[in-house]
């Protein structure tokens, strides 16, 4: 296994790569943001151990441009603030787990096996069909790069479609999964709903991106309509 720790701290740095390498694995070691952004583009990791406050580039935009770039590579981000801010930036970012500073070596070997084991899955931070986008984290909705302002409830509902991109979805999986499972109100506002959504991301632009399939559901077409 093969991992790339983006450390500034030089002996903690050093630390990890003597303690990683007796336990088999393959270590590279980067000092700052700039040259540990530059390996985990140019090579194959199984997982990378990244610092939050580095020089160069921070821990979050690393992270952000890894996932931006579709480079799905297990990341487990090390932090000095005990903060829960910090903590959910990190995750929104597109780490995978964050360890607070001091921390046990036992227990990052642990995370770090648990993260090769669950592999490389697409985790992106930002959901996209075409040029339509959702920052979930920041809820933000925008089409080519324009701004769209949705409900809590049209936003939740255009969430769970890209996730479901390219999918016929059915009216009683929305409402379990954007509503509840004991929804008890009328069906039917699944299909208002999706006239909200349609009335703000197509028609202003020309597009048909959320069709109805009859007897089916809806499907939101993969590449944005």
């Amino acid at each position: 296994m093969r991992v790339l720790v983006v450390e500034d701290e030089k002996r903690l740095a050093a630390g990890l790569r003597n303690g990683l390498e007796a336990d088999g694995f393959a270590v590279d070691v980067a000092l700052d943001g700039t040259d540990g952004l530059w390996l985990a583009r140019e090579n194959t990791y199984d997982a990378i151990v990244l610092d939050l406050m580095l020089p160069g580039i921070n821990g979050y935009r690393i992270c952000q441009t890894l996932r931006q770039e579709r480079v799905w590579t297990p990341i487990i981000m090390l932090t000095a603030k005990d903060g829960e801010w910090d903590e959910v930036e990190a995750l929104d970012t597109g780490a995978d787990d964050f360890l607070t500073k001091p921390f046990s070596y036992a227990v990052l070997l642990a995370r770090l096996r648990a993260l090769i084991r669950r592999g490389a899955q697409e985790r992106p931070s930002v959901l996209s069909a075409g040029d339509l986008a959702l920052d979930p984290a920041a809820k933000q909705v925008s089409r080519g790069g324009v701004p769209i302002g949705l409900t809590a409830r049209e936003h939740s509902l255009l969430e769970y479609l890209l996730r479901r991109r390219g999918e016929v979805v059915s009216k009683r999986e929305i409402l379990d999964h954007v509503w509840n499972y004991d929804f008890e109100g009328d069906p039917n506002i699944v299909e208002v709903y999706v006239r909200h959504l349609r009335n703000k991301l197509d028609r202003p632009f020309g597009r048909e991106s959320i069709t109805t399939v009859r007897g089916a559901g809806y499907r939101l077409a993969a590449d944005g309509g």
